[in-house]
């Protein structure tokens, strides 16, 4: 069994032989803020979002509003973040999702 959600994902993309994307991304120049699993050339990240059928921080008011500001100013550095719930990472879903983004990413590029 996996540490964690964005564990169980990383390894899924690895077995799937997917570009291996960088754990917890720094991508804002001043804030502390951190992207579960991203693919900075592409400015392509997935959250892992746990928690969500016992409260956790990602579905309370003050994470989730904190949430907004964070996915918010990814997008206005461009990024595109993707939002990975639990259930869709242990059913493998997750992994479809991943794989279609990058196929996006990378058809955007030629």
């Amino acid at each position: 069994m996996m540490k964690n959600l964005a564990d169980t994902l990383a390894w899924q993309i690895e077995a799937a032989k997917l570009p291996i994307p960088k754990r917890e991304y720094r991508f804002h120049p001043r804030r502390r803020w951190r992207i579960d699993l991203a693919y900075p050339k592409f400015l392509l990240g997935f959250e892992c979002e746990g928690g969500i059928w016992v409260r956790g921080r990602h579905v309370r008011g003050e994470g989730f509003i904190s949430d907004c500001e964070k996915y918010n100013e990814a997008w206005f550095l461009g990024w595109s973040i993707l939002r990975l719930p639990g259930p869709w990472i242990e059913s493998g879903y997750a992994l479809q999702v991943v794989e279609r983004a990058l196929k996006t990413v990378e058809n955007a590029r030629k």
